[in-house]
């Protein structure tokens, strides 16, 4: 038998490809709040969390949410570029030509921006994601590169995401004039045990789903070994509900849960050794 037809889902709704459900927990709505607010005062924002906390899921949500006519939305994962590359990227989406120099590139950056502002009145908003990644060159370079009119006036949103230790890389003296100019800064923490169980019913409900499906005993497995993690959570309710599968239970039991929590770990052993 199929698990979703066992467990009553029109879909696994903790699988990453599958269709997405939401789930608007008190955190996630304290996010789109503080972004908003960002995007309201301009200039510099910092979004720290573990991973799986959550960020990447926010900062979509948000970046789809903006008017396009209003806004113009730049999203670039820093892990996967070069310096050059990143300055070449961020002169494309913005709409000019890239050139092969850093100087012309900063210029044709900076000419974009005020194009979009002063004539399109559109606000760039430029999401580096994993910004954790980022170089000291950058950094430095990027309190000059969004310094117009001698500070008197941001015209674009520019926000950080990554991992807790870029606070850390942001409070050497090195980068204080860049922390000074951060209006916004927060911090994921994940779900309380609460949240957590409100999110696994919302997403089994997402699914279409009416039915039982874990014991309350295996959500509390799932809470205790997720430790507020959304990601965490999601891997180990879709691993339960193929251990309950195999295992022929209509209801998930805890049993199954550490069955699957033994599974997940097995297979992070066999790829980290």
């Amino acid at each position: 038998m199929d698990y979703t037809a066992r467990y009553g889902l029109e879909f696994n709704p903790f699988l990453k490809n599958s269709k997405e459900v939401l789930i608007e927990t008190q955190e996630y709505k304290e996010v789109q709040f503080r972004l908003k607010y960002l995007l309201s005062t301009k200039g510099f924002g910092l979004l720290t969390g573990s991973a799986g906390k959550g960020k990447t899921t926010a900062l979509r949500s948000f970046a789809s949410s903006l008017n396009p006519s209003l806004y113009k939305v730049v999203y670039s994962s820093l892990s996967t570029l070069t310096v050059m590359d990143f300055y070449r990227n961020l002169a494309a989406e913005l709409g000019a030509v890239p050139a092969y120099r850093k100087t012309e590139n900063f210029k044709l950056i900076q000419d974009e921006i005020n194009r979009l502002a002063i004539e399109k009145r559109q606000t760039p908003v430029i999401i580096m994601d994993e910004a954790n990644y980022i170089g000291t060159a950058i950094l430095n370079d990027l309190k000059i590169l969004f310094n117009f009119e001698m500070d008197s006036r941001d015209r674009a949103v520019i926000l950080l995401a990554g991992l807790p230790q870029l606070n850390n890389t942001l409070r050497l003296g090195i980068h204080e004039p860049l922390r000074q100019r951060i209006v916004m800064n927060y911090n994921l923490d994940g779900l309380s045990k609460e949240e957590g169980r409100s999110y696994i019913h919302e997403k089994l409900k997402g699914a279409g789903c009416s039915q039982k499906v874990f014991e309350d005993n295996a959500i509390e497995a799932v809470l205790n070994a997720a430790n507020g993690t959304p990601r965490m959570i999601n891997k180990l309710c879709n691993a339960s509900l193929l251990v309950g599968n195999s295992s022929n239970l209509n209801i998930i039991t805890a049993d199954a849960v550490m069955q699957a929590i033994s599974d997940c770990e097995l297979v992070h052993y066999k790829i980290n050794n």
